[in-house]
């Protein structure tokens, strides 16, 4: 099936024949849904904390003095957060005023209706003065290509092809802050150690580190003196061998106009890799775009801090019964009662099948099933927002776990999924503690704890030709499928994504009146 050429092309990337013929075979058999057993809701399987209980849990995390990081997947362009400007861009020679006949939140017309709302205003308005332009005039003449063009384009904010974490999400008074400014000042009002480090970890794309750098030298001095800490901010990209093939509709690899192979990124899936590269105890990991300015943030940092103490009282347990099975032979009643706290405690549910009744078998299925890595996540109430859910689901080996699930992953075709599905009370807004450090002090190797059957295969085109893209099991899905989940309500306050440009103007990513 493969050339020299196609042999040398793969063990640049890192990649080897075997890999890429078992994603071919991955294209031609697709990947089975996910089988449902129930939502995962407050109560059954879901945790609601009071404030009691937060504090408690927040002073369990105060007294850590092991290491943490702060992970952001920010690699990620921006492109799709300005799709219905790039959309006004093809439309408005031919279209002309009719454009603005939607006034929507989401519409052009909302853009510019409140375009003095934007953190990001001050700095268009001066890249336009600075081309011979006047916002007003251009708005009161209708002329407003020169504006989107200026936002989005090379020659002006080039914000079209910027990644999210170098764009201005909230303005306080004369000065605005990126999205990855935010994230440096929510890292220090929960990530820092008893020394006042606070280690940051980045994943970027290999064009944009240099602004990433340089947005970094210019304010990290600032940061560290506001909040008395040091930042160490380190960067990884996504690992060329984590690429997937592409293939043509009936299978066979697709290949570019001069013959090579067409590999594209494997999505987020790829960066458990980058995940399991790092050495801290406990990791926070948050999605770039989420983020809320400053007076609302103390909600955020309360439930995280709580969130770290939650995952440490539980890993504190899990230890104590992984030494006490490791060093000695607990009799029958002990191993029952650990086997209660995997069931009513961690939600995993023994498969089928399996006699518990042998303590030497119950002893084996404890150790499996404790000795994993463990991540806390929080949960919203679901409001019509799009992506996975918690659920009860049917893993691989039997055993029935929490799990967080996206649609796609769903035979909604299937009445009983589809049921299962819409009955779901609450949203993932990547909301989550981890750690990766077993009870004798070593790393788990993250990569034997994923469900490869819980890729997608997506359809794209190039160059006019349409092919099928292979997606690695989701970071937060399929990735972490065999880790040990706990699942908290976190409030609405605590989740405002920036989707769409417009969503700056929602008033949490507005200044506080």
């Amino acid at each position: 099936m493969f050339s020299r050429s196609d042999i040398d092309q793969m063990q640049k990337k890192g990649i080897t024949s075997e890999m890429v013929e078992a994603q071919i075979e991955q294209f031609k058999k697709g990947f089975p849904f996910m089988k449902l057993v129930k939502p995962a809701t407050v109560g059954d399987g879901i945790i609601k904390l009071d404030d009691e209980e937060l504090d408690s849990l927040i002073d369990i995390y105060r007294d850590f003095e092991g290491s943490r990081v702060k992970f952001v997947p920010a690699s990620g362009a921006a492109t799709r957060m300005f799709k219905h400007l790039y959309e006004f861009q093809a439309d408005y020679h031919v279209m002309g005023l009719e454009c603005f006949n939607d006034k929507s939140f989401g519409s052009i017309y909302t853009f510019f209706n409140r375009i003095k709302d934007f953190p990001f205003y001050d700095k268009l308005y001066n890249e336009l003065w600075a081309q011979g332009y006047k916002m007003e005039e251009l708005i009161e003449q209708n002329d407003y290509l020169p504006i989107v063009n200026t936002l989005l384009g090379h020659d002006g904010l080039n914000y079209g092809n910027l990644p999210k974490a170098l764009i201005l999400f909230h303005k306080y008074g004369d000065i605005a802050r990126t999205a990855l400014e935010e994230h440096l000042v929510e890292g220090a009002q929960y990530a820092r150690d008893k020394h006042g480090n606070v280690n940051i970890h980045l994943t970027v794309s290999p064009e944009h580190l240099d602004g990433f750098e340089s947005l970094i030298e210019r304010v990290k001095s600032f940061y560290e003196n506001h909040y008395d800490v040091t930042l160490n901010i380190s960067y990884s990209v996504q690992k060329p061998s984590t690429d997937t093939v592409a293939v043509d509709m009936n299978n066979n690899p697709f290949r570019n106009d001069d013959g090579t192979l067409l590999f594209r990124p494997g999505g987020h899936g790829a960066l458990i890799e980058n995940l399991n590269d790092l050495g801290q105890e406990l990791v926070f990991i948050k999605n770039i775009d989420n983020v809320a300015p400053d007076h609302l943030k103390p909600h955020t940092v309360r439930y995280k801090k709580a969130l770290a103490g939650m995952l440490l009282s539980y890993q504190k347990i899990i230890f104590r019964y992984l030494h006490e099975l490791h060093n000695s032979n607990p009799p029958f009643e002990e191993l029952k009662s650990i086997l209660e706290f995997t069931q009513d405690e961690l939600c995993v549910m023994p498969p089928k099948g399996i006699d518990l009744t042998n303590p030497d078998i119950l002893k084996d299925y404890l150790i499996r099933i404790l000795n994993r890595p463990i991540r806390v996540c929080g949960m919203v109430k679901n409001e019509g927002e799009p992506g996975g859910g918690p659920f009860w689901a049917v893993n691989p080996d039997g055993t029935v776990s929490l799990q967080i699930v996206e649609s796609s992953q769903i035979d909604l075709n299937n009445s009983e999924a589809k049921t299962i599905f819409k009955a779901s009370t609450h949203f993932n807004p990547v909301d989550i503690v981890c750690s990766f450090v077993d009870f004798k002090g070593e790393k788990f190797n993250l990569l034997d704890y994923r469900d490869p059957e819980t890729g997608f295969i997506s359809t794209k085109s190039k160059d006019g030709k349409q092919l099928k893209a292979l997606e690695l099991p989701g970071l937060w899905n399929g990735a972490m499928s065999s880790w040990n989940t706990i699942f908290v309500e976190v409030p609405l306050s605590t989740f405002s994504p920036v989707k769409t440009v417009n969503d700056l103007l929602r008033e949490e990513h507005q200044p506080c009146r």
